[in-house]
């Protein structure tokens, strides 16, 4: 069974748009980010970035797991890591 899931950009069919309200804000989010980590998009797009523009990718998601995540969340979360190990 695969550890990683990225059912909603499969599942959605509501209202895509940024700027309404919150919860329209958070789908587009969602939906944007789960159809940029696609394994054949990033293998595009990556070969075509700068070191500088891999550098901001990964200061942002690095940014963001340290602020939004516990230790805890981030290694059973985004690591996937089992939780009984922590």
């Amino acid at each position: 069974m695969a550890r990683h899931s990225h059912r909603f950009v499969e599942v959605f069919n509501g209202f895509l748009g940024y700027g309404l309200d919150r919860k329209s804000n958070e789908n587009m989010l969602r939906f944007c980010l789960q159809k940029f980590s696609d394994d054949q998009l990033m293998e595009t797009i990556l070969q075509r970035m700068t070191d500088e523009d891999m550098d901001e990718v990964f200061e942002v998601i690095s940014k963001m797991l340290k602020k939004y995540l516990s230790e805890p969340e981030y290694h059973v979360l985004f690591l996937k890591e089992d939780p009984s190990e922590h």
